[in-house]
């Protein structure tokens, strides 16, 4: 199969120049290093990241200083290849891994690549995304997708990495009863991965009751609504009294608040784990000498590494449902109205999906 290459200039870019300032505009078309694959985009969900770029131009120690492309959560359509790849062919199609350390490092040699110092990483200054026409990537971190997974599908499993990753570090496993902090699209990829894992009891606690209806839908045992500023020990209270009196022996924080990341601490049982995944202010206060005195392990999650074949793996297999986080959809030529959609949560919105290519024109039939 041979997937043509417009002759024109339509390489069609979302280019965030810097706080509330993202733009539409050509660019050229990339040609593809001899490892690395030319990708007709398909599909770009908007993480929270893209957003806070935009609002912020900034997450911690990563600066938007020149533009820089948005979007990397990603798959698309093999449209040519360079010459010392294999693993994929031109008409394949893809998920993208956003992604790859340099290969050389001990980090790297050890399998932790996500913690790689000279880490490549889509959207993450100063690299470029893949909202685009046309990408080029290392050929060797795109997943080919069997026939009956869909598109949106593939760019979900960006996020739903960040669950298997997050359960990984949790060690969920056959009965595991597991407290989610955070019911929004990593919480939720968390709870149907954690649920996928075995899991014998999940409760999801979030500000917002729609978001804690989808989680009930997608398998959570028991949801609470938490409101701001609610007393912690009263909150703790009752998260137990959800897990029939008695506390959670993982406790997987997906918001990234001083209080959530407080509560994972103080509601997990002892020797327990806390896994902290969402990522808020650059230092909070941590209850540790509650941790200490109780051996509960506090672990971080930086992305994920090694996880996408395992997430892919669950979306093939049909054991989870990824497509129930997709709320709305937009074209390229709507970048604008869906990142406003994303960022104000308009429409009770969970996952927006921005389809570069018409919608369902790579899908299965």
């Amino acid at each position: 199969m041979v997937v043509p290459i417009m002759s024109g200039k339509d390489n069609l870019t979302a280019v965030l120049y810097g706080i509330e300032d993202l733009r539409l505009e050509q660019r050229p078309i990339p040609t593809p290093k001899d490892d690395e694959v030319l990708l007709e985009m398909d599909s770009v969900g908007i993480c929270g990241s893209d957003v806070h770029y935009l609002v912020n131009g900034r997450i911690g120690d990563f600066v938007v200083r020149k533009p820089m492309v948005i979007g990397h959560e990603a798959s698309g359509i093999v449209a040519k290849v360079g010459s010392r790849v294999h693993n994929v062919r031109v008409g394949d199609r893809v998920a993208i891994e956003p992604g790859y350390g340099c290969r050389v490092c001990d980090y790297c040699k050890d399998g932790r690549y996500n913690l790689c110092p000279e880490m490549i990483f889509c959207a993450t200054p100063p690299y470029d995304g893949n909202l685009t026409r046309y990408y080029t990537h290392p050929a060797d971190f795109c997943y080919k997708l069997p026939d009956h997974v869909t598109m949106e599908e593939g760019a979900l499993l960006e996020p739903l990495a960040v669950g298997v990753h997050a359960c990984r570090r949790a060690g969920v496993g056959l009965g595991s009863e597991v407290l989610i902090l955070g019911a929004g699209p990593i919480g939720l990829v968390t709870l149907i991965t954690a649920r996928s894992m075995g899991a014998g009891r999940i409760i999801v606690t979030d500000l917002l009751q729609n978001r804690l209806d989808v989680a009930k839908e997608l398998g959570a045992d028991g949801t609470l609504v938490v409101e701001r500023g609610a007393d912690e020990q009263d909150v703790v209270k009752k998260v137990h009294a959800l897990f029939g009196g008695h506390a959670p022996d993982k406790t997987i924080d997906c918001s990234g608040a001083e209080a959530t990341s407080r509560l994972s601490v103080l509601a997990t049982r002892s020797g327990g784990c806390a896994v902290l995944v969402g990522m808020g202010p650059a230092e909070i206060k941590l209850p540790l000498v509650n941790a200490l005195s109780r051996e509960v392990d506090i672990r971080g999650v930086f992305r994920y590494c090694n996880d996408y074949p395992g997430a892919l793996s669950l979306v093939a297999s049909g054991k989870i449902n990824v497509k129930r986080l997709i709320t709305h959809h937009f074209n390229i030529e709507e970048t604008a109205e869906a990142f406003n959609t994303s960022r104000h949560g308009l429409g009770g919105a969970i996952k927006v999906m921005i389809h570069v290519q018409p919608k369902d024109k790579n899908n299965p039939k």
